[in-house]
Order: structure tokens, then C-alpha cells, then sequence
């Protein structure tokens, strides 16, 4: 009988599986530890919900969305996320001032992307 994942499970304080999961229900739901700790961090600093908009992607779906071919989605490694009543520039910033020479980041007009890619890109 084959294992399978609690996707309502917690895999952080504030976060659960569900949540990083591939919006094509294909089942893809995987989350780095590290991904998980920045997530967290923002999540402290600001004291408020953080919704993850987007984190893994199958190939398909990465490319239904537009995204890149090498895309971090495709790893488990990168979210797209919305702080409740914090701007996307907002975000930005304390990621900068957080992890200045760490970490893919970009704010949007309507959510922040984070990544933790090795080397990590700024765009």
C-alpha cells in the first residue's frame, strides 16, 4: 500500500502542505525546509496571514501560468505569496534588509515572489 501525504497537515507553525500545492491537482506538493523558514520569517515580522498564491508547479501548469522554462516553481523552492495589509513593496523591502545577499525576490503590483535558489537572481 503506497504512502500517502496528509496535505492538511502543518508543515511549518503557520503553514500546511495544501497550501504549497500545484494549482492543477496533479499532486505535486512538495516545500523546501528553507523556503519554509523565509516564509515564516515574514510571517513573524509582520504579524499577519500570508497566503501562498502560487509555490509548486508540474511543467504543465508552470507553463500554463507563463512561467519560465528553469522556473523555481518547478522545485518546491518558490512562492508567490500575499501578506494581509502589507504591500508587495513592502515585502520586498524586509526581504532585502532581511536577507540582503540571499534569496530570489521580486515584488509585483498584487503579490511578492521568493525564492531560494542557489545562486540566488534579483530582477
Amino acid at each position: 500500500m503506497a504512502h500517502k501525504l496528509d496535505v492538511s497537515a502543518n508543515v511549518s507553525k503557520h503553514f500546511k502542505r495544501r497550501e504549497f500545492a500545484c494549482k492543477c491537482g496533479c499532486g505535486f506538493s512538495t516545500v523546501d525546509g528553507e523556503l519554509l523558514l523565509v516564509l515564516e520569517s515574514i510571517r513573524s515580522y509582520f504579524n499577519e496571514p500570508v497566503t501562498i498564491n502560487s509555490a509548486c508547479r508540474c511543467p504543465m501548469h508552470n507553463a500554463n501560468e507563463g512561467g519560465r522554462p528553469n522556473s523555481a516553481h518547478l522545485m518546491g523552492i518558490a512562492a508567490d505569496i500575499v501578506v494581509k495589509n502589507v504591500s508587495p513593496e513592502r515585502v520586498e523591502s524586509f526581504l532585502m534588509e532581511m536577507y540582503p545577499d540571499r534569496y530570489g525576490r521580486k515584488g509585483y503590483n498584487t503579490f511578492t515572489h521568493i525564492d531560494v535558489r542557489e545562486p540566488f537572481a534579483h530582477w
